[in-house]
């Protein structure tokens, strides 16, 4: 079954390294002939949140967020790859996040995480758990964390730590399997 992944980074800081573990999630998903799109707020920079895309008569919302609805709409999932600031998600992702709604319905996300110390951002992912599942993309129950990012990856996006490949390939055979369930379930017609 052919797969379409939005893999969602959520920083804008300059000398960003949690890109290093997005990119390498997006090696990874390639290695399994899944379609990644890689969405960066960098790239995109909608405004603060007054409008949701769904608020927008057709043809009037911003050609960034026009463009992003486009891409929500037919992926079969999503990556969030989160950093962790001040014990939550950072504040691009979140503005990121709340521009959609109904992109993202009945398809499930995964929740990587990373920070510069030793435990990887995971009380940001308790927070985007929730975040996910009220938009209506429930996420799986693993949790991949990328600790002491600065340090995690050579110049090729190669882990230092061999453990990073075993845990990402438990990680995305996880979610692979939600999304393959959902896209057939969806096949198969929505509950509402």
């Amino acid at each position: 079954m052919e797969l379409t992944i939005s893999i969602i980074y959520g920083s804008v800081r300059t000398d960003r390294q949690g890109i290093k573990a997005a990119r390498f999630l997006e090696k990874k998903l390639k290695e399994r002939n899944i379609n990644p799109h890689f969405v960066d707020p960098k790239e995109y920079q909608l405004p603060f949140l007054d409008k949701m895309y769904k608020e927008y008569e057709p043809g009037k919302a911003p050609a960034p967020m026009d463009k992003l609805a486009g891409i929500f709409k037919g992926s079969d999932g999503f990556l969030v790859v989160t950093g962790e600031y001040n014990h939550s998600i950072p504040p691009a992702l979140k503005n990121l996040l709340d521009h959609f709604q109904t992109e993202y319905l009945f398809k499930p996300s995964a929740i990587a995480s990373y920070s510069a110390g030793s435990f990887g951002g995971v009380r940001a992912s308790v927070h985007l758990r929730a975040i996910l599942g009220e938009l209506g993309m429930p996420s799986i129950s693993s949790i991949l964390p990328f600790p002491v990012i600065g340090n995690l990856f050579d110049d090729n996006l190669n882990p230092k730590n061999e453990m990073v490949n075993s845990s990402t390939e438990r990680f995305l055979d996880e979610f692979h399997w939600y999304a393959e369930a959902f896209k057939n379930q969806r096949g198969k017609g929505l509950p509402y």
